[in-house]
């Protein structure tokens, strides 16, 4: 048995360039585990994946051409139907031995061995190890039918002289050429009507030479380079086309930067062999435009990397990221210059043409736009947006923050209708920004409704000021409460209406803005604006949206930052209403599972827990003159001076402090349990002790339900 490295490559015409590094990582990883599977490479074997836009290829080192034997025990059936009394060998064991390539001789020599209640018989034999020609035939195979293709094409195979006529292939693009080297030696393989060789093909127009034999394995990239003027790595040619993006603006002087949009880099990495970036330009009267439209037009139809200055300002050049480095590159920059100009032409005409109507002119337009067949229009939704903001700004900032946040609420959707955003639907909030300060409105109206989509995204700012944090607190209350009561709940990955983006969005603006609002009064304050809708029901909501939904988006959050699971389920379990507090409750508790008391009395108050619940309904107000043991005593004086205390400092926001001074409860609770029958004869001892316990649990879980801590 011999090992060398092998590479495997499919060449292809070109491949969607949105799915072409998931298609290349998938190709590689498949087929090497493929071959790790079949012992033809160790488990520590490099791999080393390369997409281009024309190709799908692997290298994996210290590949076998031969898997090594394996011992293998198979069981055949039980002892008491493999052999006679005398033991002897059944008909039914000697057809399974036959099956098995084996005789009656082996009989002898075969295990007896316990499975489950009876005994069976096992026969141990050398499985020889695969060779690498089928053992690779499978793994490719294995390798192209787990590709997540984004959409299959059909195409048409000639077939051979004996067979004249046509054959029909399913693969993501047509394929033409297939690799397939083993050190320097080719390994025949078959697939999608090809023959594997040592040759493959370069660079569309710009290749040394066509075809490109490849020596071995290893000189793969090498080769593809030289001769194909070809980066086969996919993240050799993303860092090369950033280095020359970053080249080339440090060219231009000062302090201009490319744009930084890695979805742009990648797509672009997907759509050349070999990089050239060359700078271009346009009329600088288009700078007028807002940059977010010209920047938008520019990435998403051109692939282009706009320019920006060192305060962030467009420029009026951009780099463009070519597939092919002509001696004079004037042809390309001017090409590339022409094909921009319409677009940018396109945008001016958008932004020229919405100016020439206000936005409030546009308020009446959207009660024409259907929002859900549900739900009604965009104009009734806008409307339940406006009570619900204006209720939340009375309650943070009186008149004053009530009235402005209504008056973005009203425009907030009214930039739906323009032109621009009609183009450009990611401009959405952007472009309402821009046209509220066109039409002479305040900042804050301008800020609050540009920024009432936020946050968009994992990570997003929030908005800038409290009227936009308002509307969209409103806008997401709004769209969550409105699909959950008509029951367009996410389920598994899909998640149409982005709810689950929504809800911690409104996570992120109550805990990070430190807003004093109660999440069940706001879930019950946007339930009222969908009074009269009939499928609307208000129960769902509460049960689904505020009872579990949110608070399942907050405990992932919570996690994800770094709080233990036991914790946050500790904190969440009382459902604290008021989101900005779990923070400070999580600190303390996590303050207070330090304290060598800690353990006892989480585990003390799941006791008590176990118990109030089996005494349901029982339990009185407590009675010191009917206190019998001391334990039960000593106790009850130990909360009269402790509770107030605690309970001063829960009320004054001071949690850690809170359940620290109840640590001090360990010793007497510890005493109650070793000295005190709770289940006395006497009812009126049982309900005065449930009482006292009441009062206790009460007391400890105010901050957190603390028997969650116990292991």
């Amino acid at each position: 048995m011999t090992t060398q490295n092998l590479l495997v490559e499919l060449f292809v015409e070109e491949l969607p360039p949105k799915a072409l590094k998931k298609l290349g990582d998938a190709f590689a990883q498949v087929l090497a585990d493929q071959l790790k599977a079949q012992g033809l490479a160790s488990a520590d074997a490099a791999v080393t994946a390369f997409a281009s836009p024309r190709r799908l290829a692997v290298h994996v080192t210290g590949v076998a051409d031969r898997a090594a034997d394996k011992a293998v025990s198979q069981k055949l059936m039980p002892v008491s139907v493999g052999l006679t009394a005398d033991g002897q060998a059944t008909p039914a064991l000697l057809k399974r031995l036959g099956a098995l390539g084996a005789d009656a001789s082996v009989v002898p020599s075969l295990k007896r061995a316990p499975d489950g209640k009876a005994e069976a018989l096992f026969f141990d034999s050398i499985a020889p190890g695969v060779a690498l020609a089928p053992g690779l035939q499978k793994a490719l195979d294995e390798a192209l039918a787990k590709l997540p293709i984004p959409k299959v094409m059909t195409y048409q195979l000639e077939t051979d002289c004996e067979q004249p006529g046509w054959s029909s292939v399913q693969f993501v693009r047509p394929a033409h050429g297939l690799v397939a080297l083993h050190g320097s030696t080719v390994v025949p393989l078959k697939v999608l009507g090809l023959t594997s060789g040592n040759s493959t093909h370069g660079h569309r127009f710009e290749a040394a030479v066509d075809p490109v034999v490849l020596k071995d394995a290893d000189s793969y990239a090498a080769t593809l380079l030289q001769d194909g003027s070809v980066i086969a790595s996919f993240e050799a040619r993303k860092a090369e086309i950033a280095r020359q993006l970053a080249a080339a603006a440090a060219k231009l002087g000062g302090g201009c930067q490319p744009i930084e949009d890695d979805a742009l880099l990648e797509e672009v990495t997907a759509l050349v062999e070999r990089p050239n970036v060359l700078t271009c330009s346009f009329e600088t009267e288009y700078l007028d435009v807002p940059q977010e439209c010209l920047i938008l037009t520019m990435k998403a139809n051109q692939k282009y990397f706009p320019l920006l200055d060192a305060q962030g300002k467009l420029t009026n050049q951009f780099l463009v990221v070519s597939n092919i480095s002509p001696d004079d590159a004037s042809a390309v920059i001017q090409g590339n210059e022409r094909v921009v100009r319409p677009r940018l032409a396109d945008a001016k005409f958008f932004f020229d043409q919405d100016r020439k109507k206000t936005l409030a002119s546009r308020v009446e337009g959207l009660g024409k736009v259907v929002y859900h067949n549900k739900l009604g229009t965009q104009g009734e939704r806008v409307e339940r947006v406006r009570a619900i903001a204006r209720a939340i700004g009375q309650q943070l900032g009186g008149d004053v923050l009530a009235k402005s946040a209504d008056s973005a609420a009203q425009l907030a959707k009214t930039d739906l209708l323009t032109d621009m955003v009609g183009e450009f639907p990611e401009l959405q909030g952007i472009m309402g920004g821009y046209y509220a300060r066109y039409d002479g409105l305040s900042e804050d109206i301008a800020f609050a409704i540009e920024d009432h989509y936020k946050p968009r995204f994992a990570g997003d700012e929030l908005p800038r000021n409290m009227a936009g944090v308002v509307v969209a607190l409103a806008d997401k209350l709004e769209t969550l409460v409105g699909m959950f009561g008509i029951g367009n709940l996410p389920t598994g990955d899909k998640d149409p209406f982005a709810l689950r983006r929504h809800a911690l969005g409104v996570i992120r603006m109550l805990v990070e803005k430190d807003l004093a609002l109660n999440l069940a009064d706001l879930i019950d304050m946007a339930s009222v604006t969908f009074a009269g809708i009939s499928e609307f029901k208000k129960s769902v909501v509460m049960d689904e949206l505020e009872g579990k939904f949110i608070f399942d988006r907050l405990a992932g959050s919570l996690r994800e930052q770094g709080a233990s699971a036991q914790e946050v389920d500790a904190v969440l379990a009382l459902r604290p209403q008021r989101l900005a507090e779990v923070s400070q409750r999580l600190n303390a508790v996590r303050a207070f599972a330090a304290l060598a008391e800690a353990p006892a009395l989480a585990a003390a108050n799941k006791r008590i827990g176990n118990i109030l619940k089996k005494s349901e309904g029982e339990g009185a107000a407590v009675d010191a003159s009917l206190f019998v043991e001391a334990a039960e005593k000593d106790l009850y004086a130990a909360m009269q001076a402790t509770v107030p205390v605690a309970n001063g400092q829960f009320d004054a926001g001071d949690y850690t402090n809170s359940l620290q001074t109840l640590a001090a409860l360990r010793t007497p609770v510890d005493a109650f349990f070793d000295g005190v029958m709770v289940n006395a004869e006497d009812p009126k001892l049982k309900a005065n002790r449930l009482g006292l316990l009441k009062q206790l649990h009460e007391a400890m879980n105010r901050v957190a339900d603390l028997s969650r801590l116990a292991s």
